[in-house]
């Protein structure tokens, strides 16, 4: 039978991919693991209606007993936000394991690029990559985010990696697996709640139609593999940078007092920083999502037109 053995496509996915119509994919474990309900659902909810209102059809991605989905109803998004925590954050690895169990499962970037690609979607939008950990260089904690845009033909759409990160070696893993980071509008890396880095990316591109092209001569060069488009989040929600790295330092802290590891570091050190902020980040990380939508679904738009 093939991949639609597990596999299922939202009829308006479906019909969108068959007929070169603007699609973009959007993972789910920001609704389970990324903030509390109801939030969690009003966000999906309205990131789905940019994309809409940008030109371009919604395909939230997510595991629903077993099913690897393309394409989420209303119902099965309030499902997985009332669910919360209880729904198993998916990566690579865990991906065979919870279809063959028939489990449910949240998406991160790497699962919802892989299964955007099996849906034959293009274009990803999403808060923030995963990336190499602060302290990687003894225990190798480097998300399976960096490997899945070097295999992946997706391009993902973000702002930037997560700040907890260790951002200049995300930047260095990226430079070493030949993922192009693109700026959009901007030279320097955003940091996920604030516009700056102090960190350069590969090239700076200022439109949704120059970026339909990159992803467009990519694909026709028959490259594999996916391109990183970092967008700044808007200067009225961008953080004091002083006060996120005072919190990321504090949640780090805490997170290694704990002894917290693996796939539940990130999820804990962004409810950290929530609270260390009274709630600020959230409502930051929410801006930017929103933000990357709309360029995720304005270029998706301009690719549809290339053919």
């Amino acid at each position: 039978m093939g991949i639609e053995k597990y596999l299922d496509v939202a009829p308006e996915v479906l019909e969108a991919v068959k007929n070169n119509k603007p699609v973009v994919a959007l993972e789910s474990t920001i609704i389970s693991h990324g903030m509390p309900y109801p939030k969690n659902v009003e966000t999906a909810l309205e990131v789905e209606k940019i994309i809409r209102d940008n030109g371009a059809v919604p395909a939230t991605i997510a595991i629903i007993n077993g099913r690897l989905k393309a394409g989420l109803s209303k119902d099965e998004i309030e499902y997985l936000g009332k669910s919360g925590h209880n729904v198993t954050k998916v990566s690579r690895r865990d991906l065979p394991i919870i279809v063959a169990k028939k489990m449910d499962g949240a998406t991160t970037v790497a699962t919802t690029m892989i299964i955007a690609a099996m849906a034959g979607i293009k274009i990803f939008a999403t808060g923030g990559i995963g990336g190499v950990h602060r302290g990687a260089q003894k225990t190798f904690d480097i998300s399976a985010d960096l490997d899945e845009l070097s295999m992946t033909p997706v391009t993902v759409v973000c702002a930037g990696a997560k700040a907890i990160l260790d951002l200049p070696l995300t930047l260095e893993y990226l430079e070493t697996k030949g993922v192009p980071v693109i700026g959009f509008k901007t030279k320097e890396l955003p940091a996920f709640y604030t516009r700056k880095s102090g960190l350069g990316v590969d090239y700076e591109i200022d439109t949704e139609k120059e970026l339909a092209e990159a992803i467009y001569v990519k694909s026709e060069l028959g490259m594999k593999g996916g391109m990183l488009v970092t967008n700044p989040i808007p200067e009225e929600y961008s953080m004091d940078e002083k006060v996120i790295n005072k919190a990321i330092d504090e949640a780090i802290a805490e997170a290694e007092a704990k002894g917290i590891k693996g796939k539940e570091t990130t999820p804990f050190l962004l409810a950290k920083v929530k609270d260390i902020t009274g709630g600020d980040s959230l409502e930051s990380n929410i801006r930017l999502v929103y933000n990357n939508a709309a360029v995720a679904a304005r270029t998706a738009v301009e690719l549809s037109k290339l053919g």
